[in-house]
């Protein structure tokens, strides 16, 4: 058999880790209320599917937005045809506005600055391909997306060097975490040429305050080495404060060299749409986005795609209310979820963004090891069908923590998994508990979750941005 290559061959792309071994477990057996009602519930895919009805109903009245309807055909021919890699303009307009309006209209994207890849994964690859060679590094705060080590390594022969956060301060990004991580990458022979920050965080679902962005900032110039700011999250900031984003603090700070500057986008996470594979390269650095530009030719977005998307992002009424009416969704689901978990004595890491929690799992490890978080994931994905991810696959270094979605799913769907937390936990106090008390216990619990998702009503005006968020009682308990 002839040779080929080492990447053909090799384990770069990370298909191997628990992440996607929780996948795997799903697709062998999918969870079904009817077909596969013992089936595996997805819970580890981060997609938003609580505000499709909104974006369904503004297709029924804009038949000529898709270009598979007669009311669209018009404009077939010419979108059909030949489009360079620029991309059409009123798309890359489009987009601009949109990210501009998701930071709160406090900051202006130039237009021409839009370069477009294959989702979020292919703008981060492009950009490692810009800004590193094979061999050089990137600090990356823990716990982070495992698709990182595929997105920025396999292709791009980059190496990723953690910066080690932890839970005694929430996993904020200290000064000295950056520094221990970059003087560790240094004794490695490793030349530092960025910084990756996921900003809302993916998988804590909190965000850096300003203070924080304006440290890095000031760290990257120190050592100048390139900020890689991902910000697909940055609409699903559901409670207060308001997100703060990269291009803010930018102008913020004393000084800021914008050539290290650059921002990974995609409408995947806070427009839903994963399958359109829209990601967005916005770059300071005008070498940067000629070089983004070229290569976006081997990722583009289709040209049917490009038009689709200007069309509805060009509706200012529409954006305004599904940007707001979903993150007053997301802010329910939160809100109800959360509170089931802590009924049940589930904690999770405060957070007001995402499409997740992280869930604290430490008090059932038999003891503090990654293996022990292994055994008790395998339990979670073998017995009680839920496919949740754990923290090792993050790279997190404290063992216990898992990410859980929560948007990617009905309300009965929920339902459904928290059944199976809840009779899950039960179990596992009965087996702590003295026989006397069990019947009490699990009583107890029964009775405490009895409340459904309806009792969860929100005022519109909760999430008003000119009026201070009241501190729910789930918040207040949640310290």
């Amino acid at each position: 058999m002839a040779a080929i290559s080492k990447i053909a061959t090799g384990n770069g792309h990370g298909e191997n880790s628990p992440y996607f071994d929780g996948w795997k477990a799903y697709e062998a057996n999918p969870f079904h209320p009817i077909d596969r009602p013992d089936g595996v519930i997805q819970m580890g895919l981060a997609e938003n599917q609580l505000s499709f009805d909104f974006i369904e109903k503004w297709l029924m009245d804009h038949p000529e937005a898709s270009l598979c309807t007669a009311e669209g055909l018009d404009k077939f021919k010419e979108t059909a045809l030949f489009q360079d890699y620029h991309g059409l303009p009123e798309f890359r307009q489009a987009v601009a506005k949109f990210m501009g309006k998701v930071r709160g209209d406090r900051v202006k994207f130039d237009p021409n600055r839009i370069v477009m890849s294959g989702g979020a994964t292919g703008a981060h690859e492009m950009l490692a391909f810009c800004l590193a060679d094979p061999g050089e590094a990137f600090l990356v705060p823990t716990p982070y997306y495992p698709g990182f080590d595929r997105d920025l390594r396999w292709r791009t022969g980059v190496e990723l060097v953690p910066v080690v956060c932890e839970s005694a301060n929430d996993f904020m990004i200290t000064i000295d975490a950056l520094e221990a991580a970059y003087e560790k990458a240094q004794e490695a022979n490793l030349r530092v040429k960025g910084l990756l920050l996921t900003n809302p965080s993916n998988p804590l679902g909190t965000f850096m305050d300003k203070e924080t962005l304006k440290n890095i900032v000031r760290f990257i110039n120190q050592k100048n080495i390139h900020l890689i700011s991902d910000e697909i999250y940055a609409a699903t900031v559901f409670m207060e404060p308001e997100f703060v984003s990269m291009s803010e603090i930018i102008e913020q700070v004393e000084y800021c060299n914008r050539d290290l500057i650059h921002i990974v986008y995609s409408l995947s996470k806070d427009m839903g749409f994963p399958g359109f594979r829209v990601g967005i390269v916005y770059s300071y650095n005008d070498t940067v986005t000629n070089c983004a530009r070229k290569m976006s030719s081997f990722g583009l977005v289709s040209s049917q795609t490009q038009h689709l998307i200007a069309s509805m992002l060009s509706d200012d009424k529409f954006v305004d209310n599904f940007v707001s009416d979903n993150k007053e969704r997301l802010f329910k689901r939160h809100k109800y979820f959360t509170w089931s978990l802590a009924q049940v004595g589930i904690g999770s890491l405060k957070s007001n963004a995402g499409l997740f929690i992280w869930m604290d799992l430490r008090k059932l490890l038999k003891e503090k090891t990654l293996e022990a978080e292994m055994e008790l994931w395998r339990v979670i994905i073998n017995d009680v069908k839920l496919n949740v991810s754990p923290g090792t696959s993050f790279h997190c270094n404290e063992p216990g923590w898992f990410r859980v979605c929560f948007a990617n799913m009905d309300d009965n769907t929920m339902e459904v998994a928290l059944s199976r937390i809840r009779n899950f936990m039960v179990k596992k106090k009965e087996t702590m508990v003295p026989p006397r008390n069990k019947l009490w216990r699990r009583t107890s619990l029964k009775l405490s979750l009895s409340r459904r998702m309806d009792d969860f009503v929100m005022s519109p005006s909760i999430l008003s941005p000119q009026s201070p968020l009241p501190q729910s009682p789930l918040v207040r308990a949640r310290t």
